[in-house]
């Protein structure tokens, strides 16, 4: 994570699409919450990877990228729809039936500290480090004061939904370690659309087996969250998540991560009326903390703003 691309600053412009972005992803938990009204976990997760693949799609062919069409790539999309998609998605929407949509969004928080510390585990450009370590641990730390230690002990299903929600971040940072060493040589827009038509195929045959055949039959306001979930939590989010890497680098796409639980937290309290805990704003801090120490920018910062500093870290 320390390459000059990675570390370069963010424009006005990234900001303006990193804040945009949050937002979506943000309200992604009060979409959800709407939804899981009447659509059970698998379900909603189906619709959300199936109605995203025409409105990519359609991006792509305006774009004019050829979708690639060899086994590389699909079966790189089909793992990599498992760890981002499926499981992730359904692990998620069922802790959503649980835990309120704020608290969901805080510890989703962790996926950027078990991303950068599974990556230093599997990948050789990115070695685990003193910092990391400690980093990690603090962000671990965080999400174990949120669940509560009594919790971890007796298990129940609100501690059980925190977990999965832990369990959902991890699946993330191995699908990142996976895009890295199955789908570096394509386009992030291409692996994208990939990653949500395989997801689409892994889908259905679980739907059908857990719930039957897949339902259609919604109310208004669950249809509207269906489509908000999917053509903007998840196409347009996409495309604006790749312009960030592409103009910042991925830590400052990472930063997204971190914002998300600001405006979910915010969204969940004025719509749905939900009450987050004040322990669980000091173990977002610790896990903010966690991710500050790892990425390393603001000790640079520091440095370099300070010249007594920097010349005793010569």
């Amino acid at each position: 994570m320390g390459s000059d691309r990675q570390m370069q600053s963010l424009s006005i412009r990234s900001l303006v699409l990193l804040l945009a972005l949050a937002i979506i992803w943000g309200t992604t938990f009060l979409f959800a919450e709407i939804a899981l009204t009447e659509v059970s976990p698998t379900t909603l997760t189906l619709h959300r990877v199936l109605w995203a693949v025409p409105v990519l799609g359609a991006f792509l062919y305006q774009k004019r990228y050829k979708i690639p069409s060899d086994f590389r790539f699909w079966f790189g999309c089909f793992v990599m729809g498992a760890l981002n998609n499926a499981l992730p998605f359904s692990l998620i929407f069922w802790s959503q039936t649980q835990i309120t949509s704020g608290l969901a969004a805080i510890l989703n928080s962790t996926t950027s500290v078990f991303a950068i510390l599974i990556a230093a585990l599997f990948l050789k450009d990115e070695p685990l480090t003193t910092k990391k370590i400690f980093g990690g641990i603090l962000g671990v730390s965080g999400a174990v004061l949120i669940i509560g230690p009594p919790d971890l002990h007796n298990l129940d299903l609100l501690s059980i939904a925190q977990m999965a929600m832990l369990a959902a971040t991890i699946s993330y940072a191995f699908a990142g370690v996976w895009s890295r060493l199955s789908l570096s040589g394509y386009h992030p827009l291409l692996n994208a659309f990939g990653m949500l038509t395989a997801t689409t195929f892994l889908m259905t045959p679980i739907v059908i087996f857990t719930d039957g055949t897949p339902s259609f039959m919604f109310s208004t306001p669950v249809w509207a969250s269906i489509i908000a979930i999917s053509v903007f939590c998840t196409a347009l989010a996409y495309v604006l998540y790749f312009e960030i890497i592409k103009l910042s680098g991925a830590s400052n796409a990472l930063l997204v991560t971190l914002l998300i639980p600001i405006f979910a937290v915010t969204a969940g309290h004025v719509f749905l009326e939900e009450v987050i805990e004040r322990i669980d704003f000091v173990g977002f801090g610790i896990i903010i903390l966690g991710f500050v120490v790892i990425d390393g920018r603001l000790t640079k910062f520091s440095t370099a703003s300070n010249p007594v500093l920097k010349i005793k870290s010569k």
